[in-house]
């Protein structure tokens, strides 16, 4: 679950350290005063932003010590793990990550049972013979730091590989150069991302954080694009796009500029990135040298993908079509304006994805975010037809070698069904089945079931949500429940197989995933009615979502727990302040809990255009109404609550679950525990060992067993108060 990684602890050896530790003392408050707009609000621990500050990470220490010593004494968490682990590791190989390059050679990261992180193999085409790449444990193994692959990019010709490495989830990646021998090159591109190739397999783009730390308030503002020379220092690269272009460009401060290579027409592509999914593209020919950018999308034009062939370039739009389309225009004249629609909008489907080969054009679509269908378009037709896929999906994506080849990829999965990879022959209509991870059997997950339902929010609006428990469960509303969701970004949480979290339902539990506002489950519509000043659909659809498991009699609010991570922090938060009554326990993971201050963050004013800016008078409202913090009241029964943070996170700064965690433990009447766990050699959970993520996973599963009074899930002694 993408965004759901966060903190885990270390594992059986640290467990009978922890179990004496003493509860730390509430937080003292020194309030002070922030005005916005005529509004005043009280922040009595805003001093808690200060992460230099030694009593600041005393405190937070000292809370994670205790959390480690409460969740260790659980029982049944460490048979969890266990389970967890047995089921992960039932699997021979697990393989991601996957780069083809144009001669086919295969650059992929793979994981036996046994090791903690991915390796970089390589080989020659789907049925060649694999060889060890690059192993990132033995990447500067004596200093102490877990190294994981973030990227793999090889060049055109597949002759030369650049390897994106970063230590503790920092996300602060160091490019390494290798030959495709597997020799490396001398230089090391430091914090370098968004790497792009250049025709003469030599030369690359990159883009360059401004600094390593992760609270330095420049880190992304203004970032610059570097032209780097296979066998040059890092200090020799060119400067290809600096600041006073964004002023000449238009683009903003927090924008971060991205250069690509497009083989297809043989151009340099500018994308301004930020967290709104509206591109704005840049384009000049490869061979000019001076800095002619041509404006080719406009944000203004809602596109949210392309890709290109030798004749043209086609567009994923929702322009006057909520549920996209597909459109294109001459490389000679690619201007959006110029596109023309080959694709059209669907009354019920949303189209998710598409993918280019010579024959044609292939792409996904969702129905209610959980039927997949996958289409074909051939280039001497004008009507697409449905492919007859090999099961039903809940969740269907196509992925090519590119516009030159016919092969065409189409991986399919659903809440109770393993991805599985196929090969897809046009001519043959036939589908091959070439899975890359070994196909695993988990006959104890036989006999769940996804049930999807529809869920009346507090508007009236019906929500999708998707309901997953063992078959022979009796629907008696006394079995523990666990929420899921995100809802931001126009991500949807698209059906998908994990046997980390079908574990969960090992225990008679049901899992629920409502689909709410803010996600993309129901095209773009749906994103915005989840957006800014509309955020708060996306929380109310949650507790919608807990008010019908009672009803139906799934479940009741002493069993029913909510969990979710980053933005989706957000939802977890706001529906624990808003009614802590339908909740038993709550789990926020490395989430956005003040955003009022969140612009006072590195990772803040890149996330404006999704949540708002303090500096307009009814976003502020906006960001108001969301903030987890602000929203908590003094006397008040809160559900148990585990609160995570790590010390690396650059996309959520640490001290924003800090403030939550500390005024939530001041706040709360009742005797539920508000356990707070800052993991201090991790970020945000991107780069997590296997242990870490069981443990992680272990730990807020026995919590809301615990919690819900499963009687697998108690403290096996007291923790010391």
């Amino acid at each position: 679950m993408k965004r759901i990684l966060v903190v885990a602890l270390c594992m059986a050896s640290f467990v009978l350290q922890a179990q004496n530790v003493t509860k730390p003392e509430l937080l003292p408050q020194k309030i002070v005063t922030n005005t916005y707009h005529g509004t005043t609000l009280e922040d009595p621990y805003q001093y808690l932003e200060n992460l230099d500050d030694p009593e600041v990470i005393t405190w937070m220490r000292d809370n994670a010590n205790y959390a480690n010593s409460v969740l260790n004494s659980i029982s049944g968490k460490q048979e969890m793990f266990d389970k967890m682990k047995e089921l992960v590791e039932r699997r021979a190989a697990s393989i991601y990550n996957l780069q083809i390059t144009d001669n086919d050679v295969y650059y992929y990261l793979k994981r036996v049972p046994g090791e903690e992180v991915g390796k970089m193999y390589i080989r020659n085409g789907y049925e060649g013979k694999e060889k060890l790449f690059f192993d990132p444990t033995k990447f500067r193994s004596d200093d102490g730091k877990t190294y994981t692959v973030e990227s793999i990019t090889p060049n055109i010709n597949g002759d030369k590989i650049a390897v994106g490495v970063s230590a503790n989830g920092s996300e602060n990646p160091e490019i390494l150069l290798f030959k495709d021998t597997g020799e490396q090159y001398d230089e090391i591109i430091h914090l370098g991302r968004g790497i792009s190739w250049r025709p003469d397999g030599e030369s690359f783009y990159y883009n360059k954080y401004n600094s390593p730390d992760v609270s330095d308030m420049n880190r992304k503002l203004y970032t610059l694009v570097y032209l780097h020379t296979v066998g040059s220092n890092q200090s020799e690269d060119t400067i290809v796009f600096s600041k006073d272009d964004y002023a000449s460009l238009g683009i903003k401060e927090m924008e971060i500029p991205y250069i690509l290579y497009g083989k297809e027409a043989d151009v340099d592509i500018l994308i301004p990135s930020s967290v709104d999914k509206d591109i704005e593209l840049f384009m000049k020919a490869s061979n000019n040298e001076a800095k002619e950018w041509k404006l080719v999308l406009s944000r203004e034009d809602d596109v949210i993908n392309l890709t290109a062939n030798s004749k043209f370039v086609y567009y994923l739009t929702y322009k006057d079509a909520p549920n996209y389309k597909i459109a294109r225009a001459s490389l000679e004249n690619p201007e959006f304006s110029n596109a023309e629609t080959v694709v059209k909008e669907s009354d019920d489907e949303i189209i998710t994805g598409f993918s280019l080969t010579k024959d044609g054009l292939y792409y996904t679509t969702v129905r209610n975010g959980v039927e997949a269908k996958v289409y074909y378009l051939a280039d001497d037709k004008s009507k697409a037809v449905e492919l007859n896929l090999p099961f039903a999906a809940g969740q269907a994506s196509v992925s090519s070698r590119g516009s030159k080849f016919s092969d065409i990829w189409i991986s399919i999965s659903g809440w109770t069904s393993p991805s599985k990879r196929f090969l897809y022959s046009p001519d043959k209509n036939t589908f091959i089945h070439q899975q890359l991870s070994t196909v695993v059997e988990y006959p104890e997950l036989k006999n769940l079931i996804a049930k999807e339902v529809e869920v009346k929010s507090h508007d009236g609006v019906m929500v999708p949500v998707s309901i997953i428990y063992n078959k022979d469960l009796k629907l008696n509303g006394e079995n523990p429940a666990v929420i899921y969701s995100y809802g931001a970004y126009g991500n949807s949480t698209s059906p998908f197989f994990s046997p980390i979290t079908l574990a969960y339902t090992l225990y008679k539990g049901i899992l629920v995933v409502p689909h709410v506002r803010g996600g993309g489950e129901l095209g773009d519509a749906w994103h915005k009615a989840g957006q800014k000043l509309n955020k708060p659909n996306t929380w109310k659809d949650a507790i919608a979502t807990a008010e019908y498991l009672i009803k139906e009699g799934y479940s009741n609010p002493k069993k029913i727990s909510i969990f979710g991570g980053s933005a989706g922090g957000i939802l977890v938060g706001r529906s624990i302040t808003e009614r802590p009554d339908l909740f038993v326990a709550a789990a926020p993971l490395v989430g956005d809990m003040n955003t009022v201050r969140m612009e006072e963050t590195p990772n803040g004013p890149v996330n404006t255009p999704e949540f708002g800016t303090v500096k307009d008078p009814e976003e502020f409202k906006g960001l108001l109404a969301m903030d987890s913090y602000h929203n908590l009241k003094p006397g008040t029964d809160y559900p148990a609550t585990l609160i995570t943070a790590g010390m690396n996170d650059p996309r959520v700064i640490a001290w924003e679950p800090s403030k939550f965690a500390a005024k939530m433990q001041h706040d709360n009447k009742g005797d539920s525990p508000i356990l707070f766990l800052t993991n201090f050699d991790e970020g945000h959970g991107i780069g997590s060992t296997l242990s870490q993520t069981l443990n992680n996973f272990a730990n807020i599963f026995s919590f809301f067993y615990w919690q819900s009074g499963h009687p697998d899930f108690k403290l096996k002694k007291p923790v010391k108060e």
